[in-house]
C-alpha cells in the first residue's frame, strides 16, 4: 500500500512538472495564420509552413497556417475575426479598417507596384488598345490585381471585359496562353512567375509604390503574444536557422529581393486608405 502511494505521488508530481515544462507548448492555444492566396495553395503552403514552424518555435506562440479556397472566402472569415493573424493587403478599406486588425510586420524590400501587362510579342501598345478586350484580374478584393489596375483603366476611359481568374499566378498563366489580352498584376509576383516559367512580358501601365502585403494581428490576440511573433519574424534574417528557411523560400519562389521581415505599423499603409477614398472603382 505504501509503495503504491509513493508511486502515485511521484506520478502526480511528474505530471505537474510536465505541464510547466517547455514540452507543454503542445497544450497551448494554437493561433491561426491566414495567408492571402496569390499563388496555388500547394505553393503557398510550401513557402509559409517552414516560416510559421520557425516563428512558432522561436516565439513560443504556436501558429497554424489556414488557407481559404479563394481570397473572398478568406476575407469573409477574417471579417468575422475568424483568424488571429493575417498576411494580406485587403484590410485597409474603410469597412475593414474598423475591425481592429493591426499591422505588425511586412516583408523587407522597397514595396510593390501594380501593373497592367501583356505578352512581350503582343500587338497591344497602350491602354487604349485594350478597349473591348478581355483583361484578367484576380478577384474583386485584389488591391494590385484589381483595384489599382481597374481604376487606371477607368481614369483612361477604357472599357474592358473583366475576367476574374482567382489569384495572381492564374492571371499570369492565362496571359501566357493568350486566354486574356492583358492582366492586372502585382509586379513582384508577376516577375517571379516570369522567371520560373521563362515568360517574357511588358508593362503598359505601372502604379506608384505601395508597401508590400503585411502581417496583421487580430485585436483578440494578447499583446504579449503579438510582440513575441513580431520579434521572431523581424529577427529571423539574422538567425542562421531562420536565414536558411528564408533562403529556401526565396529559391522556391525564384525571388531575388531582400530576405526576411521588418517591423511595420498602420501608418505605413496610409496611401492604401487614401486610394480607397478617391478610387473610381465602385
Amino acid at each position: 500500500m505504501i509503495r503504491r502511494a509513493i508511486k502515485y505521488a511521484v506520478a502526480v508530481l511528474a505530471a505537474a512538472s510536465a505541464m510547466h515544462a517547455p514540452g507543454a507548448a503542445a497544450q497551448q492555444q494554437t493561433y491561426s495564420f491566414n495567408v492571402l492566396i496569390q499563388r496555388s495553395i500547394s505553393l503557398t503552403a510550401q513557402y509559409w509552413n517552414p516560416i510559421l514552424t520557425y516563428v512558432s518555435n522561436k516565439s513560443g506562440v504556436p501558429l497554424e497556417l489556414k488557407l481559404a479556397k479563394t481570397a473572398q472566402e478568406g476575407n469573409a472569415i477574417a471579417e468575422r475575426l475568424g483568424y488571429d493573424f493575417l498576411y494580406t493587403n485587403h484590410f485597409f478599406t474603410p469597412e475593414r479598417d474598423r475591425l481592429g486588425y493591426k499591422v505588425i510586420a511586412r516583408p523587407a524590400g522597397p514595396g510593390i507596384r501594380s501593373q497592367i501587362v501583356v505578352p512581350e510579342n503582343s500587338p497591344i501598345q497602350s491602354l487604349q488598345d485594350l478597349e473591348g478586350k478581355n483583361v484578367g484580374f484576380v478577384t474583386p478584393d485584389g488591391f494590385t490585381g484589381y483595384w489599382l489596375p481597374y481604376d487606371a483603366l477607368l481614369r483612361a476611359k477604357v472599357n474592358v471585359n473583366v475576367v476574374f481568374t482567382g489569384n495572381q499566378e492564374a492571371s499570369s498563366a492565362q496571359l501566357r496562353v493568350n486566354k486574356i489580352a492583358a492582366a492586372g498584376v502585382n509586379s513582384s509576383v508577376m516577375a517571379r512567375y516570369a522567371r520560373r516559367e521563362s515568360f517574357a512580358y511588358r508593362a503598359l501601365w505601372t502604379s506608384e509604390i505601395y508597401e508590400d502585403l503585411c502581417i496583421m494581428a487580430s485585436p483578440k490576440v494578447p499583446a504579449a503574444k503579438v510582440a513575441a511573433v513580431r520579434a521572431a519574424l523581424t529577427n529571423m534574417v539574422d538567425d542562421p536557422e531562420g536565414r536558411r528557411v528564408l533562403e529556401a523560400g526565396a529559391e522556391l519562389l525564384k525571388s531575388t529581393g531582400e530576405l526576411g521581415f521588418v517591423a511595420a505599423g498602420d501608418q505605413d499603409y496610409d496611401n492604401y486608405r487614401k486610394f480607397y477614398r478617391t478610387t473610381q472603382v465602385k
